[in-house]
């Protein structure tokens, strides 16, 4: 939810309407601008391919900013963003047309000048060098940090996690964001939106049987992102064994969007990624932050209606037994009967 591929009321109202919901807000790529903390919600900074909002003049890691956003209550934690499910594999690109002076200033890049991030971030070619900057960034910060990334196969992960145990558990990540290539934007090459990497519903099983099978599963927490819109795609993240769900697009459409897909071209005709005003006017902050908070309340009581009719006091306790997947001959089959779902592994760690 970045300040500049989104507009300063969008931001206002998800903030807002995150806070009356209890729920958090993640910044983006773009840095934390004073509309993410304006509505007094927990806010997880996320530090893209640019480090934009922690970068120094060269595009590296600066510590002094970073320590100066971790000081801010409200921010809970930091997630390294590897990819997206949106344009996995491609930085993200915000054009000048949109680089207004104040949006500018939040990430540190020249007003009018087209914004490109890097498709992968400097430094970071290995699991050992992903693990060196978590935990460096983690030092500096004082706080929870984890990654997000869209997967597309499995053998990294068993690479990362033998790592994770040869170096000590103290210094694995404290969350895994798992994004699906469901995600969506009206700003991507339409190859990368159709075509690259994992659907959610591949890539969620393989990640927590994963931590499963490493004995990680308790160590590392994971968030499941990638058009979970709905209370039953919601439940069914739950009972594969999510601990957290991320839905951008669902609090997109709360608040107005209509899947024009103008993102990128400052014309939006909902006001919500264009910042010219007299396409903002229909945004009114007050009037949206209460739609998105209806949203996010009623997804979390009837995903609580759910796991109750399936026999469980709350939605935490939704295994894949629970939940059953229609097949292209028209049956359905259990999810532990696709999935099946082993003994979590006791680390040695």
């Amino acid at each position: 939810m970045s300040f500049g591929a989104i507009s300063k009321p969008a931001v206002q109202a998800l903030s807002k309407g995150a806070s009356l919901a209890g729920a958090w807000m993640n910044t983006g790529e773009g840095g934390l601008s004073p509309y993410h903390l304006a509505g007094g919600c927990d806010i997880v900074f996320q530090i893209g391919t640019a480090r934009y909002g922690v970068r120094d003049l060269k595009g590296q890691l600066d510590g002094g900013k970073l320590r100066q956003i971790a000081a801010h209550d409200k921010v809970k934690m930091f997630e390294v963003k590897l990819s997206q499910g949106a344009k996995p594999g491609k930085g993200g690109i915000l054009p000048g047309g949109k680089v207004t002076e104040e949006i500018a200033n939040i990430p540190g890049i020249r007003p009018g000048a087209d914004s490109i991030s890097p498709n992968r971030h400097e430094g970071i070619n290995s699991v050992p060098e992903l693990l060196d900057f978590i935990n460096r960034v983690r030092d500096i910060a004082g706080k929870p940090v984890g990654f997000k990334a869209v997967v597309g196969a499995y053998g990294w992960l068993d690479s990362l996690f033998n790592e994770i145990h040869k170096r000590g558990l103290d210094l694995a990540p404290d969350f895994i964001t798992v994004d699906g290539a469901d995600g969506g934007t009206g700003a991507a090459p339409m190859p990368l939106i159709d075509d690259m990497g994992l659907p959610l519903r591949e890539s969620l099983p393989m990640m927590v049987d994963k931590l499963n099978e490493h004995g990680l599963r308790e160590r590392i927490k994971v968030v499941a992102s990638g058009e979970l819109i709905t209370p039953t795609s919601v439940a069914w993240a739950l009972c594969i064994g999510t601990d957290f769900v991320a839905s951008a697009r669902g609090n997109m459409f709360a608040l107005g969007c209509i899947q024009a897909l103008q993102c990128n071209k400052n014309t939006c005709p909902t006001g919500i990624t264009s910042h010219n005003p007299d396409l903002q006017k229909g945004l009114v902050p007050e009037e949206k932050a209460a739609r998105v908070a209806h949203y996010i309340q009623n997804l979390v009581k009837e995903v609580g209606i759910i796991a109750h009719s399936c026999g469980v006091n709350e939605p935490r306790q939704l295994r894949r037994y629970h939940a059953r997947m229609v097949t292209d001959n028209g049956k359905s089959i259990a999810l532990n009967e696709l999935w099946p779902e082993g003994e979590p592994q006791k680390s040695a760690a």
